[in-house]
């Protein structure tokens, strides 16, 4: 007598493998959407750098070395203040110095930039050299988050434009004549009020702005160049306190 097959009366077991990894790279549309962001700024930093380029080459900077500067710096605070300090007769060291003061102010942004950023510390730190004051303001979602897409982009667009306009104002800046008469000093300024007014977006905002302000001013008599506006800056803090938290909640929603 044949033995019968019994059905296997076991529950089938379904195997269920994870998902794939969503790829790490950046998003094409992001990146563009944050070149597009960027072109103003971009203008205004080209306009700035034509206006640096002239004035190194008028403090005994050779063309290509105020190319180099901005290539490596591209810091529009840092490098004038390392120019009028060469310009004045100081020495590298103090440049230096104040080229590093105004630059100081990096670092609390990419502390605040760095959860936002995939990656091991390395990989962050790189991506990091990509904040400038425009981009950051410009990537912020409000929410303490960042959009490193935006970023990148917006500060792709703003390197372009600040290297070649140094290139222009280096090369041929001679033919611009003096570049406060053609009120190209004035840009740098006008920038930062740009941005003041993109952040200024709660009363909460415009008081630290104001605040900031009036400390960096009570200082510009005695302090040295640079150190108002850091110390200036210590305003924002008012945007750490719980309820500044809350009301950027309630604003996004």
């Amino acid at each position: 007598m044949e033995a019968t097959a019994l059905p296997d009366l076991a529950p089938s077991r379904t195997v269920h493998e994870p998902p794939p990894p969503e790829p790490a790279g950046l998003s094409r549309s992001r990146l563009l959407e944050g070149v597009r962001a960027g072109v103003p700024f971009a203008i205004a930093g080209g306009l700035l750098a034509l206006s640096f380029g002239v004035v190194a080459k008028g403090a005994g900077f050779s063309p290509l070395a105020a190319i180099a500067m901005s290539a490596v710096v591209f810091a529009g605070s840092a490098q004038f203040a390392a120019i009028a300090i060469l310009a004045q007769g100081g020495g590298v060291g103090a440049a230096v110095g104040a080229a590093a003061l105004m630059n100081s102010r990096f670092l609390p942004m990419g502390a605040a930039l760095g959860p936002s950023l995939p990656g091991r510390a390395p990989a962050r730190a790189a991506q990091g050299q990509a904040v400038v004051d425009a981009s950051w303001a410009l990537s912020s979602n409000g929410d303490g988050s960042f959009d490193r897409e935006l970023l990148f982009g917006s500060t792709a667009i703003q390197y372009v434009t600040w290297v070649g306009g140094t290139i222009a104002g280096a090369l041929g800046g001679s033919a611009l004549g003096d570049p406060e008469a053609l009120g190209l000093d004035a840009i740098y300024p006008a920038f930062f009020l740009a941005l003041l007014i993109l952040e200024a977006r709660s009363g909460r905002s415009l008081g630290v702005a104001v605040l900031g302000a009036l400390i960096a001013l009570a200082l510009v008599p005695f302090a040295p160049p640079g150190v108002p506006v850091l110390v200036g800056s210590l305003a924002a803090l008012v945007g750490l306190t719980r309820s500044a938290r809350v009301e950027a909640a309630e604003a996004k929603r």
